[in-house]
């Protein structure tokens, strides 16, 4: 018989699985999620595209270099949020305590399975895939240990769509050979110092003296890690506290010279970062611009109210206030907003200049998004884009898989159609409207 068991979910591919969830055309190809810009990075890239090399953070330009021809697609995180959340709502029924890591992973601890034998627990883990893909259509993988770290690690080796239960008596034989990497915690600062004393994996790491590790990490984080590697980890299962900011930013395909357009990217970047406030139920005190120049030098200016706020209008007079004391000589490259000092329950006092002064001298790394939302910027003389949701008043809802000389090239599909039809029609037709990308999971 077993004792405590830990499954972690993660879906796969996530971002990459929900296009090709929804547009059928697209299941069996390699797909890239991101910008489409010369700067942008990857989001998202499908198990077909990574076999080419290309991975989440790489930049979009070298991606499309190592696969030139996967298709690109702008991330569409409202469809992604909306089936996370049926992911979670499963996750939940399976266990009162679950413990979301990002849209498309978190932690739980059934008690139904507290002494349970791995068999047991690997029947569990079956069932909890196989209810999550009748809820979304995507694959997922499970990984199920006596603690966290396990289960992490599990799920990783069970990629792609399977299952792997990490029974207490082979712990040892499957942390041992993992590189110290694989570890919460070590990065490549703690990652070089081990290396240096001959330590590159794991099972390297449990078998040194604990004086020997905390000396070179520190008591605190040496203990913890020396006990991770020997597979003991007693960290709870606990829900994650709500976020502490939410904020958007994007970096443009040409640095931008004039402080109107400058004006006009803070003023997008404040309604993407409100859309999610209003969407927490929260209100703001405090707004924070970041601006990064082309030289990559990043600085940022906050300002902070007495009371929260909720008001789009007096959001975005507050972010292009500071924005004009944030920007540099020379052009910028990347504008973020956030918004912080959460309320949940919001006065109806604004922003305004007699209680709202500058933080003092202010010149200094904007907090870290928590998460971001990436905004791209579109040329306003681009009216279509690939990737764009569309709906025809014949055929129905599509995705634009070409535009330029007045024409847009629509292929007209969801989930539910299969494969569809590609049109091409004139690009200022009357028929064609965006659409909500909502629909193409019908």
């Amino acid at each position: 018989m077993g004792g405590r068991w830990v499954l972690h979910l993660d879906m796969d591919a996530f971002f990459a699985s929900v296009e090709q969830l929804t547009r059928p055309t697209l299941r069996d190809r390699p797909v890239l999620v991101g910008g489409l810009g010369p700067r942008a990075v990857v989001a998202g890239a499908s198990y077909q595209a990574r076999v080419f090399g290309p991975r989440s953070a790489m930049p979009m330009g070298q991606a499309r270099r190592l696969c030139p021809h996967a298709v690109v697609l702008p991330a569409r995180f409202g469809l992604y949020q909306s089936l996370s959340e049926r992911v979670m709502a499963v996750l939940a029924d399976a266990a009162p305590v679950l413990e979301p890591v990002s849209l498309d992973e978190a932690f739980l601890e059934p008690p139904a399975l507290a002494g349970a034998g791995a068999g047991e627990v690997e029947r569990f883990g079956a069932d909890l895939r196989a209810a999550v893909r009748a809820a979304t259509g995507l694959p997922s993988s499970v990984g199920a240990g006596s603690g966290k770290q396990l289960a992490k690690i599990a799920s990783e080796l069970a990629k792609p769509d399977g299952l792997r239960v990490v029974a207490p008596e082979e712990h040892e034989a499957v942390l041992a050979p993992l590189p110290v990497r694989s570890l919460w915690g070590v990065g490549p600062v703690a990652e070089a110092g081990l290396r240096k004393l001959g330590v590159h994996t794991i099972g390297e790491l449990a078998a040194m003296d604990l004086r020997e590790v905390t000396g070179l990490l520190g008591t605190a984080i040496g203990t913890e890690l020396h006990r991770l590697a020997r597979g003991v980890d007693d960290r709870p299962v606990a829900p994650r506290g709500a976020a502490k900011q939410v904020s958007a930013e994007t970096t443009f395909d040409t640095d931008l010279t004039a402080m109107a357009a400058v004006h006009d990217a803070v003023a997008r970047m404040a309604e993407a970062a409100h859309r999610r406030l209003v969407a927490s139920g929260r209100a703001a005190r405090t707004v924070t611009v970041k601006v990064r120049s082309a030289d990559f030098t990043t600085s940022s200016r906050s300002e902070t109210a007495a009371f929260a706020s909720s008001d789009l209008g007096a959001l975005t007079v507050v972010a292009q206030r500071l924005a004009r004391a944030a920007v540099p000589e020379g052009g910028v490259r990347l504008i973020g907003v956030s918004l912080a000092g959460l309320t949940d329950d919001p006065p109806a006092a604004l922003f305004e200049p007699a209680v709202a002064a500058p933080v003092a001298g202010s010149v200094a790394a904007a907090p870290e998004p928590l998460p971001a939302e990436e905004t791209v910027a579109e040329p306003a003389d681009r009216p279509w884009r690939p990737g764009d949701d569309v709906h025809h008043t014949e055929h129905g809802h599509g995705w634009v898989q070409g535009a330029g000389h007045g024409r847009v090239t629509v292929r007209f599909e969801t989930r539910s159609t299969g494969p569809g039809r590609a049109r091409t029609f004139a690009a200022d037709d009357a028929d064609l409207t965006r659409a909500d990308p909502l629909a193409s999971l019908d």
